[in-house]
């Protein structure tokens, strides 16, 4: 299985490229596959590449999902 996961674009730097941040670690990414992209924007992420661009609500809907989830799992480990 597969995940991708949102991103927000915090700085656009050479070529199809990008610094983003996933949940407050900064990972450089491709853009090459993604167009009309600027700082601020979230993009899904998968294996390096940004794959589609989000709108901000769709992004924090699906961050929000991830975010209960995980403190789902945290829970039931207790």
């Amino acid at each position: 299985m597969c995940l991708a996961i949102p991103a927000l674009i915090e700085e656009l730097t050479a070529g199809d490229s990008a610094v983003v941040n996933l949940g407050g670690i900064r990972k450089a990414i491709s853009l090459a596959l993604v167009e009309d992209i600027k700082a601020g924007d979230y993009v899904i992420v998968h294996a390096g590449y940004a794959l589609q661009k989000l709108d901000l609500a769709e992004a924090e809907h699906t961050l929000q999902l991830f975010e209960d989830l995980s403190a789902s799992i945290d829970h039931h480990e207790d």
